[in-house]
């Protein structure tokens, strides 16, 4: 918005710009001032104009191959004292992606012959008591032996995982599995008013799966792909997945 104001300002003047754009002349105005004197810039602005050529400099130095863990590792062994979750923010400002070691993997595959359940849930996970709203998704984790797949089944009350499978195949039965084992440590009641919810991929939709929800007694709800649970939330499950791999008994 700033680039654009810059480019047609002397064509349109700032203020007409702005009456069209939702921004106020003083903001634009500020920015201004703040290329021409950097020190009027926040902490954390001065603080990302530091780090920038650094982070350039150590991925440009390992042959742009680096992603944004091996990257912050090697900034604190020099000494940069910075967050991993800053490096990440910079390099995706800055465009730069480490190099991903073989084949990209597709958790989720829709299956679009399959019937598919209303979405009940809208991306609003929060219950307001246990047992009314569960997601489901699964993730993978990279070993030597090759990728292993976990699912897991959250009640977003609490978002507490209560039920969970590892498997080397992202079968139909899995994930089932992790469902059974929320159904026999919750035990449910059968009197409704428990949505469970994931995204379209095949395992979710299958025959055996929606099944067993009905049998259970189980709102099912199904969003786009993708969509079972907010990112940034399965990503917390990685420190879980990682801690408790070993101790899995794969199929």
């Amino acid at each position: 918005m700033i680039k654009f104001i810059d480019d047609h300002r002397d064509a349109y003047g700032v203020e007409p710009i702005c009456r069209v754009l939702p921004i106020a002349p003083s903001t634009y105005h500020e920015r201004v001032a703040q290329r021409q004197d950097p020190t009027r810039l926040s902490a954390r602005a001065r603080q990302d104009a530091a780090l920038k050529p650094e982070i350039a400099r150590v991925f440009a130095e390992n042959f742009a191959v680096y992603g944004v863990r091996k990257v912050w590792r090697q900034m604190m062994r020099e000494g940069v004292s910075v967050a991993r979750c800053t490096v990440a923010r910079l390099m995706r400002e800055m465009g730069l992606a480490g190099v991903i070691r073989g084949k990209p993997v597709r958790t989720t595959v829709s299956d679009k012959t399959a019937p598919c359940p209303r979405d009940h849930v809208n991306r609003q996970f929060y219950a307001p008591a246990p047992n009314m709203l569960w997601v489901s998704d699964f993730t993978y984790v990279a070993t030597w032996a090759g990728f292993v797949y976990v699912a897991f089944v959250i009640d977003t009350y609490a978002r507490r995982i209560v039920g969970w499978r590892a498997s080397r195949t992202a079968h139909a039965s899995f994930v089932l599995d992790a469902l059974e084992q929320a159904l026999h440590d919750r035990r449910p009641t059968h009197r409704g008013g428990l949505i469970h919810h994931s995204d379209r991929g095949s395992q979710y939709v299958s025959i055996k799966y929606t099944e067993r929800l009905a049998e259970a007694g189980i709102e099912p709800s199904v969003g786009s792909v993708g969509d079972s649970y907010d990112c940034d939330n399965l990503r917390r499950l990685d420190g879980l997945t990682h801690a408790t791999i070993d101790h899995v008994s794969l199929r």
